[in-house]
Order: structure tokens, then sequence, then C-alpha cells
């Protein structure tokens, strides 16, 4: 009889693919891929795809949400959390010191040095998780049509991006009676070549009360903190403000970070003067270098928008809480 994976084991591979997950989206789901699928073999090859098309569809980072269901396939909730989180926190904890030494130094001639040198190895890295999740993931000529009939929309035609993933789901229904028809086991043993065969937990089908209970609770945990502050502090202090103005913009970030960045710097420039032109690019050198979503290049905006307009607090104190 196969043994269960063991939770410990399972968090000390999250942190290993959170300290290499640098590249953008693209990186992050090739280095999730190269240990997950190929080397470990706890995730199947169809059930990865199927959960990174589905995460595509989603607002958000699309990286960090295929981090946290594969999380919960493996161990449940704790599972997802663990995994969900563990992603963030070294991209987290490096622009936030990144952050502070943007403000405390005048002179960041060393940190973009740094940022010089590290550019064109995560562009290499990059260009070569494209290339490995596009050969695995364009198996048929339709699929490959789609894609290249996307990239032309984007890149020529400007077209939106939620506009060309209806477009690519629609086509997709219209063939699918002619497709073959993918499985997704739910308990499958899966060896690990390096150990002996594990056998994932069983995926039960969700309820509807689970999920309504579930979604209440983050609903929950993402205003209440909003509305106290705003009870406490008035509707117009910059805490208030950032809350708001990022709980807009998570909701409109289809197609990863670059679908709203233009945005983000548009209102945090002319709108609400937290950022002086040419800093965004600044924030989106450090978030490009760093481990973790690129649209984590919201702290760097929080943390400058709070540090200038700090109210009562001290000015470093400000940042940090914004």
């Amino acid at each position: 009889m196969p043994a269960r994976l063991p939770f410990s084991i399972a968090v000390g591979v999250w942190v290993r693919v959170a300290l290499q997950s640098f590249g953008g989206p693209a990186g992050q789901i090739a280095v999730m891929h190269r240990i997950l699928v190929e080397e470990k073999r706890w995730v199947t090859e169809q059930r990865f795809l199927h959960a990174l098309n589905y995460c595509m569809l989603l607002p958000g980072p699309e990286a960090q949400q295929l981090a946290t269901y594969l999380g919960w396939v493996l161990h449940g909730t704790r599972g997802a959390l663990v995994a969900g989180s563990l992603f963030v926190l070294p991209g987290f904890l490096a622009i936030l010191a990144l952050s502070v030494l943007y403000v405390a130094f005048a002179d960041v001639t060393l940190v973009q040095a740094l940022f010089y040198g590290l550019k064109p190895a995560v562009v290499a890295v990059v260009l070569a998780a494209v290339l490995r999740i596009g050969r695995r993931a364009l198996r048929t000529r339709l699929q490959a049509a789609i894609a290249a009939a996307a990239f032309l929309g984007i890149f020529f035609f400007a077209l939106p991006f939620p506009a060309i993933v209806l477009a690519a789901g629609v086509v997709g229904l219209l063939a699918s009676p002619w497709l073959p028809q993918p499985h997704f086991p739910g308990g499958e043993a899966i060896p690990a070549p390096e150990a002996e065969p594990v056998t994932l937990r069983e995926i039960p089908r969700p309820r509807a009360a689970t999920a309504i209970a579930t979604a209440g609770a983050g609903l929950a945990l993402w205003l209440a903190p909003l509305g106290a502050l705003a009870l406490a502090l008035g509707r117009d202090h910059v805490f208030v403000l950032e809350g708001v103005f990022f709980s807009k913009a998570a909701v409109v970030t289809f197609g990863g970070a670059y679908a709203v960045l233009a945005y983000v710097a548009q209102q945090a420039v002319e709108v609400y003067g937290w950022l002086q032109p040419g800093e965004m690019l600044d924030g989106l050198g450090m978030a490009e270098t760093t481990p973790g979503p690129l649209i984590q290049v919201v702290q760097f905006v929080g943390f400058l928008g709070a540090y200038r307009h700090p109210g009562a607090l001290d000015p470093m104190w400000a940042g940090l809480l914004g």
C-alpha cells in the first residue's frame, strides 16, 4: 500500500518553488511544472494543464493561483494556504527591503546596477519557459492556430485580453464534439522517482454550502479590515484610499499583471500623486528581479504612497503599513 505524501515534505518543496519563482508567470509556471510534474511526479500533466487553463480565466496572478490549487490537491485547505502564502513571501520580503532602501538612499546606483545584471538572465528564463510550456500545451493544430491568432490579436490589434480568452473558449466549445475528452482522476497513485510511491488525497466533489461559506470568509477577511480603517481613519486617509484602489485593481487583473499595470501607474502618478513619473519603472525592476508574481509591484506603490502621505505617523512606519 503506497504511503500518503507527508505534509512536511510538501512544505519543503513549496519553499523551494517560492525561492526559484523568478521571471514572471511563464518562468514561475515552468518551475512548478518541472518540480511537481517532472521531478516529483506528484501531479499529472493533464491535471496541471487543466488547472493552468482554469487559473488563466481568473483575475489575479495565475501562477500564485496555480500554486494554491496544487497545494489544495495535495493537502487540502492547509496545503492551499501554505503553497499560496509561501509563493509570495520571498518576493514580499525582498520588495519591502528594496522599497526601504529606495527611500532611505537618494543614490540607488547599486540597486540599478544589480537590476541591470539580472534582467538579461530573467529574459532568458522567460523565453525558455515559454518554449517549454508551449511545446507541452499546444498538442494539436487547432491549439496552435488559436495561440497564433491570440498573439496576432494582442500584438498587432491590441485586442482586450478578456475578449481573446472568451473567443478562444467559444472556439473550444464549438470544437469539443470532435476533440478527445481528457480524464482527470482524483486519487491516482503517482510514483516519485526518488522515493516510495505516494497516494494523493481523494478530492471530494465540492458542495454549494462549502463554497458559499469559503467565499463569505474570504470576503470578510478582505473587506472587514478596510471597513474598520474607514471608520477609524476616515475615507480620505491614504490607507483607505490604497485599500479601495488596490481592491478595484485586483478584480480587473484578467490576463496577468501586464493587463492592469498601465492603469495602476496612471492612477498612482496622475490621480493620487503617490509616485513620480518614471518611478513605476523602478518598481517594475524590483518585481521583475525578485521571486513571486509581477503584480507585487503594487507593494512598492503602496509603500511610496503611504511614505509620502504619512499623516500623523512616521513616514517609514507609514510606508511599511502601506
